[in-house]
């Protein structure tokens, strides 16, 4: 696969509780920082202080090649109980010139839910591009390993979701019954 064919992952799962609480969990964005390999921290801009369409929040990210950097997103489709997606954009041009156009970005992630007889069925996904990024960085120094930079960073992707997902199933199936808060126990290492 190719970059310029918007490289894309996603995993699924079953969470034996309610879509309003799996709902309640995935528009928390300060959750995923807690349970991610690579997002580290979140926090809503604009005075926002949950989801609504075209709401900003800053994300900041470590991974072990790229290093530390901050993004800027905007929420881009929002339907309540069923869809949250976002677009992910280098406002601070960190992989090239700064931009905060959802039309063009680093990378844009969903959480679409559906209820099901035995709970929710929640699935995160992840397209990337067509903005620049520590992907596109590494195309440009290795442009001949294009296809297999592509497939191991979708493979990182997936593994990260797949982390997040049965951690908000953890959740979601051990609370719910009560309001979990990001600031509830202690962050994942």
């Amino acid at each position: 696969m190719r970059f310029t064919d918007g490289p894309r992952t996603h995993c699924e799962v079953t969470v034996a509780a309610e879509p309003g609480r799996v709902w309640e969990l995935v528009t928390d964005i300060g959750l995923p920082a807690r349970l991610s390999p690579e997002l580290r921290r979140v926090a809503w801009l604009d005075g926002a202080d949950r989801p609504a369409l075209g709401a900003r929040f800053e994300g900041h990210n470590r991974h072990r090649l790229l290093g530390r950097w901050r993004t800027v997103s905007q929420v881009t489709e929002l339907i309540p109980g069923q869809v949250f997606t976002w677009a992910v954009t280098d406002a601070d041009g960190h992989y090239g010139p700064p931009t905060s156009d959802p039309a063009r970005p680093m990378a844009v992630w969903s959480y679409t839910l559906a209820a099901e007889e035995d709970g929710t069925r929640l699935r995160q996904s992840v397209r990337v591009g067509p903005g620049a990024s520590g992907l596109t960085r590494a195309i440009e120094r290795w442009p001949d390993r294009e296809p297999d930079i592509v497939a191991a960073r979708l493979a990182e992707l997936r593994e990260g979701i797949r982390e997040t997902l049965a951690g908000l199933k953890v959740l979601a199936e051990t609370d719910a019954g009560g309001r979990w808060s990001t600031a509830a126990g202690p962050r994942r290492a």
